[in-house]
Formats: structure tokens, sequence, C-alpha cells
């Protein structure tokens, strides 16, 4: 998965949220490597993971996953020569342990998750490590008991360390050393037991000062008499300490000779560790899991942004069953990001085996990748406009698309004149619909909705807005185009009906007329001044006309083809010419959803067809029904009694 996709749908803060499920620090470095899968029998293994690792949560909260840090270190140890430390072998015991506890707790889940308890079975319990492991280490410490020549020397130690103390008590209750001693405590300096002598007297006690305090005021003393007996114990420790080694030894030699079932041991574990942190994250979430398919059909019902909780309005979603582009419009902080963010964001989670906040009936397509275009991509270091960043993105995605791919795309054509914006964004969703990729695209053009509305394979789509209290709802609606809402928001404000009904013919809903500047014959003079006004702010939606005058068709003789944008003067508005001229010079224009015949002296030509539509468009799907388009298809099949095509004419 490409690095754009990742941070601009901030997977990453996914993977940090599943890893604070996780107990061990190898598992949170296995989740950060965590990339999304394209094969769908993967995919399907890893959510049915999690969908039985949930189960058993259910049935049992308390898994008995081991601690596994630092055990992959320690298995390092033996390779080098050196022998384990108790407290090492003591971090191998707990792990046998645990994996004798979690076949027993496997045991009995096999009817809720039998593919998740089977893993139990695939770690090695080395129950004659782990009993020999028991039976020499206690407490952190080599057992006395590990072999019978350690007991030996031990009690030797014992017997002649109880020698020892016996003297130095003799000593310390003496009449003739009471007053010589700072404390009645016998300690250890270096291995060796000294009595605290009052520093002026250290002359008066036969024996070796160890120490002294940091006063000066006491001297730490070896007594002559016991010196023999210090000696001797030393040379028992040292035999102690063979002994030791020789026992660390033998265990670190069994440890070495399991080195790969401990290891394939520690791998089942950090495993378990991985499902049940997805399995509680599925429950942090209230995430269910999803039906998979590899025929590019996303539907969601109820889909929530995972980062957003409970604030996040449901959303309803399909794409790649009756469409295969979907074009969302609407408002500014409309929730059109949030939006396509939650489909791209949902289809990663879904891709590594995640449940995720969806209601039952959801579905996810497996795709080879997912390619995204999101926000303010500007690049400060490489003096790139917002524009240019965007478009170095979209280059790579249309080199590197193809049909097993979701492209999401925020705000297309966005950043540049919006005429060459509408025509770039037009032509990249084109040729991203001939390379077979699924198409997710938010954008403010009218023409890219009009587009969307009558090319097939594309659908419109809206955020709701609620014009009560001008607040967006957030909420999607596939199958109708959004609109800015600016004149229904003005009018709300209390902007005069005047000013929005003139503003709304000079948009035409659709575009904005050209008008030379020495052709004001269809205005009075104060219109023209404001329509004038409004030209010169206003973009042109196609820049090769800009400097060209309107000209009637009285003007340019019989030159009107079908499909031609004209401008009707009469009506003051933009339409489109449906039907040639006839023997009175008149002609079939449609504005807006009205077809009126009108003389070819009262129509100017705006755009010319070929300007706006492909080679051999077919112009029915402009001003045709949709259900005489039906019909007609039917009817050039086949014969069909009683079926009969009604056209609007005038």
């Amino acid at each position: 998965m490409n690095t754009q996709t990742i941070n601009m749908l901030e997977y990453n803060k996914i993977k940090e949220q599943l890893a604070s499920h996780a107990l061990n620090k190898a598992t949170k470095e296995q989740i950060e490597k965590l990339q999304p899968s394209s094969n769908l029998s993967v995919i399907q293994s890893w959510m049915l993971d999690t969908t039985e690792a949930k189960r058993i949560l259910e049935k049992s909260a308390s898994v008995p996953i081991a601690n596994l840090n630092g055990l992959e270190q320690v298995l390092e140890i033996p390779k080098k020569g050196l022998n384990l430390s108790p407290e090492q072998l003591t971090l191998i015991f707990g792990l046998l342990e645990n994996v004798s506890r979690m076949q027993r707790f496997m045991k009995d889940k096999a009817s809720v998750g039998p593919s998740v308890s089977s893993y139990a079975y695939s770690m090695f319990d080395l129950s004659d490590l782990k009993e020999e492991i028991y039976r020499c280490i206690r407490n952190g410490r080599v057992d006395d008991h590990a072999s019978k020549a350690l007991l030996k020397v031990r009690k030797k130690i014992t017997v002649v360390e109880e020698r020892i103390k016996s003297k130095l008590d003799n000593m310390m209750k003496s009449s003739v050393y009471r007053d010589m001693l700072q404390d009645q405590i016998v300690s250890m300096r270096d291995g060796r037991y000294v009595i605290p002598v009052k520093s002026k007297y250290k002359r008066n006690i036969d024996g070796q000062v160890l120490d002294s305090s940091s006063s000066g005021a006491t001297v730490y003393i070896e007594p002559h008499d016991i010196r023999k007996l210090q000696t001797e114990i030393s040379m028992l420790r040292a035999e102690e300490e063979i002994e030791i080694s020789m026992i660390l030894g033998v265990l670190t030699g069994m440890v070495a000779s399991y080195e790969r079932e401990l290891h394939i041991t520690i791998e089942a574990m950090i495993h378990y560790d991985f499902i049940f942190a997805k399995a509680k994250y599925s429950r942090t979430l209230d995430a269910k899991s999803v039906a998979l398919n590899q025929e590019n059909r996303i539907k969601i019902v109820n889909g929530k942004h995972p980062l957003i909780g409970e604030k996040c309005v449901p959303l309803h979603f399909n794409l790649g069953i009756n469409y295969q582009s979907l074009i969302i419009t609407g408002p500014n902080t409309g929730g059109k990001t949030v939006a396509i963010k939650t489909v791209g964001l949902l289809t990663l989670m879904v891709q590594i085996g995640l449940h995720v906040p969806v209601d039952e009936g959801s579905e996810f397509a497996v795709f080879r990748d997912v390619f995204v275009d999101i926000g303010d991509g500007q690049s400060i270091e490489q003096s790139l406009s917002t524009f240019s960043s965007h478009m170095t993105t979209i280059i790579s995605i249309l080199k590197d698309a193809g049909p097993q791919d979701l492209v999401i795309l925020d705000e297309l054509g966005a950043g540049t004149d919006p005429s060459e914006g509408m025509g770039l964004a037009v032509a990249i969703l084109e040729r991203l619909y001939s390379k077979g990729s699924m198409i997710l695209a938010t954008t403010h053009y009218s023409e890219i909705k009009e587009f969307a509305s009558v090319t097939p394979g594309f659908e419109n789509g809206s955020m709701d807005f609620n014009l009560e209290t001008l607040q967006p709802t957030y909420s999607l609606i596939i199958g109708k185009a959004g609109k800015s809402q600016a004149f229904s928001i003005a009018k709300k404000l209390g902007m005069d009906d005047e000013i929005i009904h003139r503003a709304q013919l000079i948009s035409g809903k659709e575009s904005y007329p050209h008008v030379d500047k020495d052709d004001s014959s269809m205005f009075s003079t104060d219109e023209f001044i404001q329509h004038k006004n409004l030209r010169d702010k206003a973009q042109s939606k196609v820049k090769k006309y800009q400097e060209k005058p309107l000209k009637t068709g009285e003007q340019l003789g019989e030159v009107f083809h079908i499909g031609d944008r004209v401008f009707v003067s009469s009506l003051k508005a933009a339409g489109i010419v449906y039907k040639l001229e006839n023997d009175h010079g008149e002609l079939g224009v449609l504005v807006g959803e009205s077809k009126h015949i009108i003389h070819k002296k009262r129509l100017k030509l705006h755009i010319e067809s070929k300007m706006l539509y492909p080679d051999n468009y077919d112009m029915d799907i402009v001003f045709e029904s949709k259900e005489n388009r039906k019909k007609n298809n039917s009817m050039n099949k086949r014969h069909i009694e009683g079926l009969s095509i009604e056209r609007e004419d005038h």
C-alpha cells in the first residue's frame, strides 16, 4: 500500500489504537509493520480469526497470554556460549507454564472458535524442560536440591557460618569487648564477617581492619579467631559457584536444544496476542465482520469513521453494483471528505482482517491497491503549489491504477482556472473509468455533476443540507447531485428576492453566458451595467470562447448542429439545440427541462457541440427521458406489441 494512502487516510492511527490492546512489545512491533493484503483467502482467514476471538472474549474475557518481553533476547544468549541466569530461566518457565494454561483454556473453546483454539496445539509444552527448570530454579536462584553436590557444599557453608556467628556472638556478649563495640551487630564486608569497633579501640582487638565508616568513628574488624573459618567458607563458596555454573550449563543446553520449538511457541503466543488485540479493538468500536468479494462491490450500512466515534453520522454507501464511479457534491463542511475517508479507511481495515463499525449486510471489495488524493498536499520543500502537488499525485495514480483498484479523489480539478479544472477533472475521470478503476470523487463543479448524470457507469451523490437550520446533516444521498445552496442560504438569510432571481437568471443554473461588450440590445442600460460587472468577475467555462463575440444564426448562416450550446435572447437563458432548422428558420432548443421552437435570429452560438461531447456521442442521453431510452433499446431488439414512445414536440 502506497505511503500517500496510509498518511491521508490516517491508517497509522488505526494501528496505534490496535496496538494499545496488545500486551507484548513484539506484538506491537508486528502491528506497526502490518500492511493490507489483496489476497481474498488470506483476508477471510484473518477476519475469521477476529470473529472467533471476539466470541471467545464474550465467553471468557481473561485469556492467558504470556509475557514475552525479553524472551527473544534470552534465546540468543546460548549462541554466545554463555549460561542463562536463574532469572532468564524463570522467564522461559513462565512461557511454558502459559502454554499449558493456554492449551487448557482453548480446550473447551473449540465450539465457539474452532480455528483460533486450534493454534494452541501448534505450541510446544516441553514438559521435560519445564519440570527441570522448576526442580532446579526456585525464587530466582538455583535450589539446594538441584544436585547432590550443591546440597552438600551448601550444608558445609551453613555449618561454618554457624561457627563464625557463634564466635562473633560470644565476642559481642563478652564484658571485655562490650565498651569497645559501636553496635551489637554483625555485618559483612567483601563477603567476610566483621564487627563494628570504636575507632579509638581498634588496636585493642586482635584482627584485621577491612573497612571504616564515612565519619571515621567506626572501623570494621575481622577478628583473628574467625579468619581461618572465613578462608574455609570462601573456598566452599567457590565450590558452590562451580556447581551452580554446571547446573545452569545443563539447563542452558536443554534450552538451546529446544530453540526451534521455543521460537515457534513464541510466534504462536504473539499471534494469539495479535488476534485477541483485534478482538478487543472490535469490541471497543462495536464493530462487525463483513462479507468480502472480488467483484469491486462495496456496500456500507450505517458505517462510522473509526476515529470520530459516536458523534459520527452513519454512512450509507454503495459502489460497483449499478455504477463504477460516484461523484459526491455539496457545500463546504458538509462532510464530503469525511465520507470518502470513511470508505477508504474502512477498506484498509477490512484488508488487514479487522472488524469495522458497520451494520449487518455490509460488504467490501478486496482491492489490489487504494489510491488517494485528499486535502492540501502543498509541498513547500519542492516549491509546488497546491494544484501542482495534486496533479503530481494524480499523474502517479493515472500511471499505476488498474481494474482492481479503488481511486479516491477529493475536490477534483480544484485550485486552478474553473474551465480548465473542470476539463481536467472530466478527462481524468474518463481515463480512470477506461482503466476499470473504481472511482470515488468529490467536486464543486456543476459540469461534472452533469457529466455524471448522463455518462454510463457514473452516479451522482450529495451531502444532505437542512435549509431550515442552514446546517449540513452530514448524510450521503446517492442518486442526487448536490447543490452549493448559495441561493437558498442567501434567501434564508434575508437577501432580496429580486436579487436572487436576477442571480439565477445570470447563472442560468448552468453557466454564465458570454455577451460581447458592444452587444447590449438584450438588456436595459442599468441591467447591462449590472450584467457587465458580474460578467467581468465571472470566468468563462470554455476558455477558447472567451474572446469570441457571440454571433446570431442569421450572421452565421445555417451552422447550428445538434448539441450546440446557444444563448436565447428572448428567454435570457442558455440552452442546447435538439432539433435542426426548419423551413421557417426555427430550431428546437432545450432550455432547462423545457423544449422550445425558436427562430435562429434570437439564438447566439455559445459553445459548439464538438467542444461539449465526444465523437459519436449518443445525444438521446441528453434529450430523451430514461424511460424512452429503455423503450427504444427494447424496440430495437424486437417488436413489442403495444409499446410506443411519446415525444414532446412544439
